[in-house]
Parts: structure tokens; C-alpha cells; sequence
């Protein structure tokens, strides 16, 4: 007898508890529709994830708790459908005394059916590395001696993980002890380059560990930094993938079991790796913006590769009509720069002005005459060209509405190759994570991507001068990154062994690079705590990303 179970592979906003509610029993009637008799939704699906300090209040507690009675009484007349739902959960004695100590919270899943919450599990294995903080919140639910929940539908028993419990042995096996046959695991796992890859190893050793199957129930969408991927599937109990969702979509994979509990269905195939990360790009764009109500998005153009591709990212995101360009030219842009600015916002059809930034600047210089007589131009006039552009973009975002996105790089961000209130104002940091190496590939794979232009034809939305010239902040005569920054294919592999590996100067040296260069950059990243912690939130495309997972102190003479 085959048995259908749906994979509710939704995207929710944290603290939207009736819109989530009234998503999940959309989906319910969907899949019941379709004839599945069992949905399961992701981790935390109910309040969205990661709610953070939202967990303290009381307030928030409590109306988790109602809104998950009032799913399990709308799903009540879907005869046979049984419902699992990732919520955050204390006990009732807690809630009455309005008690929310960390020791008595839970990140829990429930068995609706019936128009009844049936039986709730308790997350054992709680992750507290890169950008999870989950001890802050919760207790294990191994810890308040709860049990495994393992239910029957149809006579096919699931036991229920959450997330991180699958990462683990513990957890799958307490759960096949308790009769389970199929492993249920609902997930909120954020999004990095080869993540999709790592879980799917993980869970096909999990099931050959236990010799069972696994369905994998995953999030989709972007919260502030991180970004969900979606691409739910399920393994065989030989750890063979047996179906996957789409990647950054929402989807509800039909997974059909035979009667030997083989799962089967659609197989969608994993992009490539600048696919990905164009995905999670444009979703964690097009979330941020749709989920805080910014009605578009408006970028400075400059004519150089970073603000190329967020504006790309920016349309394919939101479209053209609501994103707007202002091309600012100081004494030392180049002609090329505002001819290829020009070129690339007709190609996509978007709104671009000119604003020179010239006499602003000649004012700004004749304010300081006085202060700064004797001595020499340095960074500081390139600093005022900067924050003046800053300050024009910060104006019309103000006037009009439309969010600020910056177009600071992670190879930028790390060396302080930025300006504070200049080009790092805004409101949202597209390729805040995005090493310029990767800058680069991206627009390229970009330019390679069958992309309708606002002309009609079909062609790269990147003029290739853009992409091809030296990379160039143009605030002084003949000015190159390169001459204040190693190559950017040495910068990036230093950054990447450095921040994102923990790997000591020494280590990296004799990895073959130059002393000199491994110096002189980790010396810049430790330099510019103080400019990141004042930029704005980004999108996490690496398993290290300045944020959340880096969380070093400003004030530090640590120079190893």
C-alpha cells in the first residue's frame, strides 16, 4: 500500500504568526487535496526563524501557543491529514506564571490531526556555532527528559527531528528505538556556498545509519542576513537521494512510499555554484525589501563592476520599475564610467539620473581652505567625494522611500577599502559577503545567462568594458584598487584562509604567499572592526560572513 507525504516548503516571516498560520493551513488543504496524508512543515515554520529575542516576551510565547490550536481547528475537516509544525513551546504551568526562563523554552514540533494538537517534540541537539544561538533560547528536550515522538498514519510509523538532531546519532536512533520507520526532519538551515551538498551527505549517512528513510522538510526565504534555500528531499534508507525541490522557491514535493517504505519523487537537479549564489542574491534582495515594505530600491551607479551587479541582482529581484540609479560623477570619473552606467540602466530599463557631485565638492574643499592649507590631498578629499554621493542617495531614500543598497564587497569590507557614511550608506549590503574574485564570476556567469533587455532582444545586461577594465574608487587622477591592495586573487585567498578558515599568519605564509601581503591584509581586517560594525545587515552567501558570525572585538591589541 503507497502512502503520499507532503513537504511544506514555505517562506514565512519571523513574527507574522497569522500570516504563517494561514499559510500553513493553505498548504494542509493543498497537500490533503493531493492526497497526502501527512504534511510537514520546517522548523520554527509557525513564528519563522530565526525569531531571536522575540523569544523572551511572554506575549510572543503565548500567541504561538494560540495560533498552533487555531491551525489544528481550521485543518479539522480534512479527514485522515496529519500535521507536523515547527513552533517555539514551554510548558502550560510556565505560561500561566508567565514565567519564560531559558531553562523551561523549547524549539518544539507538534502532531496536529483532528482538529487537536496531539503530541509535541522537543529539540535534543541544539546548535550554538556560526550563525545559530539557540542555547541563548531553548533547553534540549533530552535535558527535560522529554521522549521521541513517533506516530502512525495509514500504518506507516515517522519519528520526528528537528533540524540538528540529524546531525547526530542520538537522536535518529532513540527514535527508530521508539518504532520509528520513516525519519521526519524539519529544518531552518541557512544558506552557503556547498550547504545543499553537505546536508544531503549528512542525512544519507544518517539514514544508512539507522537504516531508515528521511525526509527532509526545509525552509525558503531570506531573514535579515540569512537566506533559506529550500531544496527539501528525501533519502532512501541506502542514503540515496530519492527527490529534491527546487532551490530558493516555495515548492510541496509529493513523496510517494511503496510498500517496502522506498520514497520516491521529482527530482530536481542542484544548480551550479554561481547559480546558487545568484539565487540566494536576489531572494534575500527581494525578501528584505517585500517583508519591511520598501516600495524599490534605489543604487548609486558608478560604472564599475560592484554596482553593475547589484543593480543586475536589484531587477531580477524586483524588476525594473522599481528600482532607480543615480550615476553621481566627481572630477575624476572617467567618460567610460557614466557612458557603460548609462548603457547597462537602458539595457535593463530602469530609472537613471545624472548628479554631479562637482560643486558640492568645491564647496566642501572651500569650507576646509583655511584648515587644510599646506597640506597635501590625501584620503580625506576622497572620503568627501564619497560621503557626499551618500549623502544624495540617503536624501532621496528619505524623500521617496526606496531603500539605499550598498555595493561594498567582502574583499572591500574586509580591508576598510570603503568609506564610513560615504559608500557604505544605505540600508541593505547586497554583496556585502561576496569576495571580488567572485565579483567577477558572477557578472560574467550573469552576461552568459539568456536574459531579455529592455529593448526586447536577448543579450548581457553587463556592458564587458565593466567587466574587463581595472577596478578603479576614481577619487583621485589614475587611481587603481590595486595600488592600495594586493591582487584581489591574492587579497581573497588570504581573507578566506584568515576569517573564514581561522588559519594562523603563519600557516598562510607557508601556504605561499608572501609575508608581506599576509601582513598587510589580516592587519586591514583586524583594523576595520570599527567600519563593519557600522554597516548595514547583508546578504550570508559563505559559512563565514562579517555579521553574525564574526564577532570580534573592536578594541584588541590580539595580532596573530
Amino acid at each position: 500500500m503507497s502512502l503520499k507525504v507532503a513537504l511544506a516548503q514555505i517562506n514565512v516571516t519571523v513574527g507574522d504568526l497569522a500570516g504563517n498560520a494561514g499559510k500553513i493551513v493553505e498548504w494542509g488543504r493543498r497537500a490533503h487535496a493531493a492526497g497526502a496524508r501527512l504534511l510537514l512543515t520546517p522548523e520554527l515554520s509557525l513564528c519563522g526563524y530565526p525569531p531571536e529575542d522575540l523569544l523572551l516576551r511572554p506575549a510572543f510565547i503565548e500567541a504561538c501557543d494560540e495560533a498552533l490550536k487555531g491551525i489544528a481547528t481550521a485543518l479539522a475537516d480534512c479527514e485522515g491529514l496529519h500535521v507536523v509544525v515547527g513552533h517555539p513551546y514551554q510548558r502550560e504551568g510556565d505560561l500561566r506564571s508567565r514565567s519564560l526562563s531559558v531553562l523551561r523554552r523549547f524549539n518544539a514540533a507538534s502532531l496536529l490531526a483532528g482538529g487537536q494538537v496531539l503530541r509535541t517534540y522537543c529539540k535534543r541537539e541544539l546548535p550554538n556555532y556560526q550563525v545559530f544561538d539557540e542555547r541563548r533560547y531553548f533547553v534540549s528536550g533530552r535535558d527535560a527528559g522529554e521522549e521521541p515522538l513517533v506516530f502512525e498514519v495509514e500504518g506507516r510509523r515517522f519519528g520526528v527531528l528537528i533540524c540538528e538532531d540529524a546531525w547526530f546519532d542520538e537522536p535518529a536512533r532513540a527514535a527508530k528505538a521508539a518504532g520509528a520507520e520513516v525519519l521526519c526532519v524539519l529544518n531552518a538551515s541557512p544558506f552557503h556556498v556547498g550547504k545543499v551538498e553537505e546536508r544531503e551527505q549528512r542525512m544519507a549517512e544518517r539514514s544508512r545509519d539507522v537504516g531508515l528513510p528521511l525526509l527532509y522538510s526545509h525552509l525558503v526565504g531570506g531573514q535579515d542576513e540569512v537566506v533559506f534555500d529550500g531544496a527539501s528531499f528525501a533519502v532512501g534508507r541506502d542514503g540515496r537521494v530519492a527527490a529534491r525541490a527546487a532551490m530558493f522557491e516555495e515548492a510541496m514535493p509529493l513523496i510517494e512510499f511503496d510498500a517496502q517504505a522506498t520514497p520516491s519523487g521529482e527530482l530536481v537537479p542542484v544548480p551550479e555554484l554561481e547559480a546558487q549564489v545568484w539565487g540566494a542574491l536576489v531572494l534575500g534582495v527581494r525578501d528584505y525589501l517585500g517583508k519591511n515594505g520598501f516600495p524599490g530600491a534605489l543604487i548609486g551607479l558608478s560604472g564599475g563592476i560592484d554596482s553593475a551587479l547589484v543593480l543586475a541582482i536589484a531587477v531580477d529581484a524586483l524588476g525594473a520599475d522599481k528600482v532607480r540609479t543615480v550615476m553621481m560623477p566627481s572630477p575624476y570619473t572617467a567618460d567610460i564610467s557614466w557612458i557603460d552606467a548609462r548603457d547597462m540602466a537602458e539595457r535593463l530599463g530602469v530609472r537613471y539620473d545624472e548628479k554631479s557631485i562637482v560643486p558640492m565638492f568645491e564647496a566642501f574643499n572651500a569650507t576646509l581652505a583655511d584648515e587644510f592649507t599646506g597640506l597635501p590631498l590625501d584620503a580625506t578629499e576622497e572620503n568627501i567625494q564619497a560621503r557626499i554621493r551618500g549623502t544624495l542617495l540617503m536624501a532621496l531614500s528619505n524623500k521617496f522611500g526606496s531603500i539605499v543598497l550598498t555595493t561594498g564587497n567582502k574583499s572591500e569590507m574586509a580591508t576598510g577599502y570603503c568609506t564610513l557614511y560615504g559608500d557604505m550608506a544605505g540600508g541593505f549590503a547586497v554583496i556585502k559577503d561576496v569576495a571580488k574574485t567572485l565579483v567577477f564570476r558572477l557578472a560574467t556567469w550573469k552576461n552568459q545567462q539568456p536574459t531579455k533587455r529592455a529593448d526586447g532582444t536577448i543579450g548581457p545586461v553587463i556592458p564587458e568594458r565593466i567587466i574587463t577594465r581595472p577596478p578603479s574608487a576614481e577619487l583621485r587622477p589614475d587611481q587603481k584598487d590595486q595600488d592600495s591592495l594586493p591582487p584581489y586573487e591574492v587579497l581573497d585567498a588570504i581573507l578566506a584562509m584568515y576569517m573564514e578558515e581561522d588559519r594562523s599568519i603563519s600557516d598562510i605564509v607557508a601556504a605561499g604567499y608572501a609575508a608581506a601581503d599576509v601582513e598587510r591584509v589580516t592587519r586591514l581586517i583586524k583594523l576595520n572592526e570599527y567600519k563593519r560594525r557600522q554597516s548595514p545587515v547583508g546578504i550570508r552567501i559563505t559559512h563565514r560572513a562579517f555579521g553574525r558570525d564574526w564577532r570580534y572585538p573592536i578594541t584588541s591589541r590580539f595580532r596573530a
